[in-house]
C-alpha cells in the first residue's frame, strides 16, 4: 500500500469550501451605519441647536435681559440688524454683535439666589 503524497494537498484543497468574497454592498454597510450614527448623534442635534439660536436672535427686542458669549450680563437698550447696545451698568453701554448674544438672562431669579 503505497500512498501517493503528492495527491494529499489536492485532496485537502478540494475538501475545504472556498469562502465567498463579500459584495460591495456588504463592504459598505459598516460605513453607512457609522455615517448614520454621526448624523443622528452629532450633526442633527447641532443643526437643531443652530436653528433655535437663530430663532432666539431674531426675536430679540429692547428691554430683554441677555448674556453674551463672553459672560457679560446686560439689558438691550438699542438693537438693529447686526449691532446690539447693552446697558451693563447704570449709564454704561457697550455695543456687541447680535450674533454674540448667547441667551436670555432672568436677572430677578438669579439675584435672589445669590443673596441667600
Amino acid at each position: 500500500m503505497m500512498l501517493n503524497i503528492s495527491l494529499i494537498p489536492q485532496a485537502m484543497a478540494q475538501a475545504t469550501p472556498v469562502a465567498a468574497q463579500p459584495t460591495m454592498l456588504e463592504n459598505m454597510v459598516p460605513i453607512l451605519v457609522m455615517v448614520g450614527v454621526f448624523y443622528f448623534f452629532i450633526i442633527r442635534p447641532q443643526i437643531k441647536k443652530q436653528k433655535e439660536q437663530q430663532t432666539f436672535l431674531s426675536g430679540l427686542k429692547k428691554g430683554d435681559a441677555v448674556v453674551t458669549n463672553g459672560g457679560i450680563l446686560g439689558i438691550i437698550r438699542d438693537i438693529n440688524e447686526k449691532i446690539v447696545s447693552l446697558e451693563i451698568a447704570d449709564g454704561v453701554r457697550v455695543k456687541i454683535l447680535r450674533s454674540q448674544v448667547a441667551g436670555a438672562y432672568n436677572s430677578s431669579s438669579s439675584e435672589s439666589n445669590s443673596k441667600g
